[in-house]
């Protein structure tokens, strides 16, 4: 199982539990991004060999911070 985090700037467009399809794209340098979509929200840049192996996954946690919201989401990849 690996987890990500997503950076959601408003409440309540996904809830915990959710089964979420992920967007993969790239930056030059070999450096790439993951948005859930619909453009729900974003990660930070990930290096080539880490990239995902599987684009869907379910939401396990969110968490409120006074910089937005943070999304976890896990990936069945092992």
């Amino acid at each position: 199982m690996r987890e990500m985090e997503f950076k959601m700037e408003r409440h309540g467009l996904i809830k915990v539990g959710d089964h979420v399809q992920i967007r993969e794209s790239q930056l030059p340098n070999a450096i790439y991004y993951y948005v859930i979509e619909p453009a729900v929200a974003m990660s930070g840049n990930i290096p080539f060999r880490e990239r995902l192996k599987h684009l869907e996954g379910d939401v396990s946690d969110i968490k409120e911070t006074d910089r937005g919201y943070y999304v976890t989401v896990q990936f069945d990849e092992e």
